[in-house]
């Protein structure tokens, strides 16, 4: 009986060590491993990791799975710049850009400092299809956090639409340095050999 849960203990405990560091969560993600970041978040994860885990779910096509992990981040107190970005992303996936910008906009005021602020805004413009602002917010988010590739893959795609290609090439080359197994990198390439020519 101790051997079985010696044992139980031993696989368990790594799970959940790993549903509670962030950084690899971010790496599972941006290596294109959605469904695991899904399998190793909890309602009890940091708000950084649940936020992965719901557009984790974006990525696989599970939209009601992605409100309701967004609503497990809107559950926080107001005061926390949390509440508002999952308030955003749930806005977001509805297909209520108005109101997603206005709740992301509300985040990053409360909290200038936490990338995920601007990267949803980031995201919640680009929806509108403002893209330099759009990329501005991203800039500001990898400007945080250099190492959230995704921060770069989205700059860059805001700059390629605003036809900013200087721009677009330095995000884009940071993001695949990143992320070289990222699922978006064969796009990234092409882009990038395309406007080579």
């Amino acid at each position: 009986m101790t051997r079985a849960l010696m044992t139980a203990l031993a696989i368990l405990l790594p799970a959940l060590a790993m549903a509670q560091d962030p950084g690899e969560i971010q790496r599972l993600f941006e290596a294109g491993k959605f469904q695991q970041v899904v399998a190793a978040s909890t309602p009890a994860s940091p708000p950084d990791v649940l936020y992965f885990a719901a557009q984790s779910q974006q990525k696989l096509g599970a939209t009601d799975q992605a409100a309701q992990a967004f609503n497990q981040l809107a559950a926080r107190p107001e005061a926390d710049p949390w509440h508002f970005i999952g308030l955003s992303g749930r806005q977001l996936v509805e297909g209520n850009a108005d109101a997603s910008v206005a709740s992301a906009r509300q985040a990053a005021a409360i909290a200038p400092d936490l990338p995920a602020g601007h990267f949803q805004l980031g995201l919640a413009l680009a929806r509108q299809q403002q893209w330099p602002e759009a990329a501005a917010e991203f800039e500001a988010a990898s400007d945080r956090q250099p190492t959230n590739a995704y921060a770069h893959y989205y700059a860059g795609m805001m700059h390629y639409r605003a036809n900013r290609i200087d721009r677009m090439a330095v995000h884009f080359e940071q993001f695949l340095k990143l992320a070289p197994e990222a699922p978006e990198r064969p796009e990234v390439l092409s882009i990038m050999r395309t406007l080579k020519r």
